[in-house]
């Protein structure tokens, strides 16, 4: 019964994140025709625009922060294979707790800044300092949101790895198969 409990938190958490990560993915064309306006309207019509380089930026960030998570479920991030590939299943289990672990820590301290951030971008209408000038409140929030799912997805896999590390046993055998 726990096994099940347990698989289920897995899958749902998994579903989110695969979800968030196929929703950023929908970013990189825009980006991209932003862009391309942006070196048409100023080299062949001659008038740069003044919002361009700012929602680059901002669709950069979102597509960035927004991945991180998608990553971690998708195992891209940087490993220290050398070291992590010579070690057992167990001590591999045991690395991953503690750098998740320590992931969530530095997480949870970007959560908590990021909801500073966002209580004063609101109170003092922060604005970037350009000549379009939009809002900054937006890109706090998507920094909670994307912590928080990099959060969840980095609890998932202590659970799966505590899970290994009681049982012996795979709690999902057949992991990120994409779907």
């Amino acid at each position: 019964m726990l096994k099940i409990v347990l698989t289920n938190i897995c899958l749902c958490i998994d579903w989110l994140v695969r979800q968030a990560g196929r929703a950023a993915a929908f970013i990189m064309p825009v980006l991209a025709l932003v862009v391309a306006f942006e070196v048409f309207s100023r080299y062949v019509l001659g008038q740069p625009t003044i919002w361009a380089f700012d929602l680059s930026l901002f669709m950069f960030g979102y597509l960035a922060a927004l991945g991180g998570a998608y990553a971690q479920q998708q195992r891209a991030h940087i490993n220290v294979d050398i070291l992590y590939l010579k070690v057992s299943r167990h001590t591999r289990s045991v690395f991953n707790l503690i750098s998740f672990s320590l992931a969530i820590f530095f997480l949870i301290i970007i959560v908590k800044v990021s909801f500073g951030k966002y209580e004063e971008a609101i109170e003092f209408d922060y604005r970037r300092q350009s000549e379009w000038a939009p809002p900054m409140f937006h890109f706090w929030i998507m920094m909670m949101i994307a912590s928080g799912l990099f959060i969840a997805q980095l609890a998932r896999d202590m659970l799966a790895e505590l899970y290994f590390l009681t049982t012996g046993q795979m709690l999902i055998e057949a992991q990120n198969d994409g779907n």
